[in-house]
Order: structure tokens, then C-alpha cells, then sequence
């Protein structure tokens, strides 16, 4: 598993041919519901597993809060609390401190999409039986982030798959098990004591 994996951490993919479509208007009103559910104020935790063109599969558990996550898979651990982000490879126990712009940090948190619907994006979305299936697509075509998927449950407007175009590759990330939690700030922030002989490498 290469880093390129957990620098495009989560996003995700359905088919999307629904039965009813929704107008743009409805379409921001259901992202609108959705960044709602999610931008809890405790925090939220849930699965997930990824899988990409030329990138392989993992799986692992992602805890977010705002703009803020934590992502652990069995071969690294992701950390980002809203500025910075920490990557620790297990492989070869190093620590790369970044700072990731909007497009990096939107294919590193599968939720990122709640800050990035409002601006910049042509938006439909379809339903199909107990869910709403979005689309977005950049109106500027040299943005990174090209496409969209989303595929939403209509109780509880929490999303379960989501699938970004980033060039001609496509990465799809299935969420599940989705609960609420009040999460300390601290927990998005690597701490070194935890890592004592990792090599750390500064790459800002």
C-alpha cells in the first residue's frame, strides 16, 4: 500500500441512475440537510473501506469533527486538525507533516464534501428506493475535484458511499456504521510521546 492511498483518503460511488429527479434547488436543500448531520458539534466516528484505480483496497476507522479527522487503517494513521496533517507509515515507522490544500484535504476526508457543495459545482441528484444519489461536477474544469458522488440515506441523511474523479482516476469509499460522539480536539493532533522512535519528516 503506497502513500498516495492515504493522501487521497475517502470518497466515494453508486450508480446513478435514480427513479426521480430532483431539482438543483432540492438538491442543495438535501446537502444542505446532510453537511447538518454531520457537522455535529461533539464529533462523529465511522468505517470505512476505499478502494482506486492503481491504488488498491484498505479499510479502516475515521473519526471527524468539523474539518477536522483522524484516520486509522492497518498500515497508517492520519491525522488533521485543520491545519496540519501527520501521515505515520507503519511500514517504515516515519511521520510526513503536511499542509494539504482544499482539493487534498476533500479526497482525504470522505465528509469533506460539506465545504466544498456550496461554491463552484453544478449539482443533480436522483432517488432510488431509501436513498437520494448526487451529482456534482466542477464548473471550473481545471479544478481538482472533477466529479462527485454521493449516495445519501433519505431518514437519516447520512451518507454511505462516495466516489471523486480526480484526473481519469476514480476513488470510491463505502462508509458505514456512522454514530455520534463528543470527541476531544486533541485526538486530530499527532503526539510524538505515542511515537517515540518514529522519524519525523517536516515536508512544509
Amino acid at each position: 500500500m503506497n502513500k498516495k492511498l492515504f493522501t487521497l483518503l475517502f470518497f466515494i460511488s453508486a450508480c446513478f441512475t435514480g427513479l426521480k429527479a430532483q431539482t438543483p434547488s432540492q438538491t442543495m436543500q438535501i446537502l444542505d440537510k446532510t453537511a447538518a448531520t454531520l457537522n455535529t458539534k461533539g464529533g462523529a466516528s465511522a468505517n470505512f473501506s476505499i478502494s482506486g484505480d492503481n491504488i488498491g483496497k484498505t479499510s479502516g476507522t475515521i473519526t471527524v469533527k468539523k474539518n477536522k479527522f483522524v484516520a486509522h487503517s492497518p498500515q497508517a494513521t492520519i491525522w488533521y486538525n485543520g491545519k496540519t496533517q501527520w501521515t505515520y507509515m507503519k511500514s517504515s515507522n516515519e511521520v510526513n507533516i503536511t499542509t494539504p490544500n482544499e482539493a487534498k484535504q476533500a479526497v482525504m476526508n470522505p465528509y469533506a464534501f460539506v465545504t466544498i457543495y456550496k461554491s463552484g459545482y453544478n449539482m443533480s441528484s436522483s432517488t432510488q428506493g431509501n436513498n437520494y444519489k448526487v451529482y456534482l461536477t466542477a464548473q471550473n474544469t481545471k479544478r481538482p475535484l472533477k466529479e462527485l458522488y454521493l449516495l445519501i440515506n433519505k431518514k437519516t441523511y447520512v451518507p454511505s458511499q462516495v466516489k471523486v474523479l480526480q484526473g481519469k482516476n476514480w476513488l470510491t469509499i463505502n462508509i458505514t456504521n456512522f454514530q455520534k460522539k463528543k470527541i476531544s480536539d486533541s485526538v486530530f493532533s499527532f503526539n510524538s510521546k505515542e511515537y517515540p522512535s518514529a522519524e519525523v519528516i517536516d515536508l512544509r
